[in-house]
């Protein structure tokens, strides 16, 4: 290779890192606004977690006097030992607990089991309900797709006596089984949400798989199911968070300490100080703990939600 063909590919490589390199756009007015816009809108969503994160490292006593302080008042983690159990009676009465015994890892292990179940459950039944209506042919298909999706039209306040009245019947009150078999089964957002991934599927694949003899169960399970993994995940987290943070159904049903979960025990934790101001830091300490697995698996799999939802359509 010549001198001049080197120096010439040299210089094709810089004209196109040229082409590829972004232009700088001009700060202009407007571009300003909406950047002023956006930080205005991330603080004011983002103020509230740290102004709980900032009580949760404060003392109680300390909160009263030192009210506007945007740092903790008088830094300590001792909110965080008396949710877990790891401070005295006496130690929380005098850092401004109530120094009753609050069985959080009991309420944290009964939302795990909750929770998961619900997913397990609405991921199973959903995909099977999904593939249904997307891939096999049966009269009237449609028009009982139609009216199953009427059901996300109707508020889910309008289903929760007749629930409660079912469970309450086969004797299911006060237990974590009552809680979850109303939602155990399938959910219609559930069900739109997989089956608008299903319908995108090449067909081709089924056919060749039926002319090699494969049922409909082994179809569903050795293709369909491994070609959806990323919005059968995206499904799961959804499900997994909105059943994580349920509060009024398992209030209704989860009434005693076997069977409460944490949303409705951090209620409870509020009013074990009946008389005096309640243990608003160690209330806070808790909502974190609470909220942390919800957060990681957002930050874990959040870039994975938002890219499944955009494939499925459902924008």
């Amino acid at each position: 290779m010549t001198v001049t063909a080197t120096e010439t590919m040299i210089t094709a490589g810089a004209a196109s890192k040229k082409k590829i390199a972004r232009p700088r756009r001009r700060l202009s007015p407007g571009r300003f606004l909406a950047w002023a816009l956006l930080i205005a809108v991330l603080v004011l969503t983002l103020f509230p977690f740290y102004w709980m994160l900032r009580t949760s490292f404060s003392s109680d006593k300390a909160l009263f006097t030192n009210p506007t302080s945007i740092l903790p008042a008088d830094f300590t983690i001792g909110p965080y030992l008396r949710v877990l159990g790891l401070a005295t009676p006496a130690e929380a009465i005098a850092e401004g607990g109530s120094g009753a015994n609050v069985n959080f890892l009991l309420y944290l292990r009964n939302s795990v089991i909750y929770a998961t179940a619900v997913t397990l459950g609405q991921l199973l039944f959903c995909s099977f309900a999904a593939y249904a209506f997307a891939r096999l042919r049966w009269p009237g298909r449609n028009a009982v797709f139609f009216v199953f999706l009427t059901a996300l039209m109707i508020p889910g306040i309008f289903t929760i006596l007749p629930n409660f009245l079912l469970i309450r019947d086969i004797g299911l009150l006060n237990t974590i089984i009552g809680m979850i078999l109303p939602t155990l089964l399938m959910a219609p957002f559930s069900i739109f949400f997989l089956r608008q991934f299903f319908l995108g599927i090449n067909k081709e694949i089924e056919e060749a798989a039926k002319i090699d003899g494969a049922g409909h169960l082994r179809i569903f399970f050795r293709i369909i199911v491994p070609m959806s993994t990323a919005p059968i995940v995206t499904l799961g987290i959804l499900t997994y968070i909105s059943t994580w943070n349920d509060y009024f159904w398992p209030l209704l049903v989860g009434g005693t300490e076997d069977s409460r979960v944490l949303t409705v025990a951090l209620g409870v934790f509020k009013s074990q100080t009946p008389g005096g101001a309640p243990d608003w830091a160690g209330l806070m300490a808790a909502t974190v703990i609470a909220a942390l697995p919800v957060l990681i698996l957002f930050f874990l799999f959040g870039r994975r939600v938002v890219d499944s939802i955009g494939f499925s359509g459902l924008k």
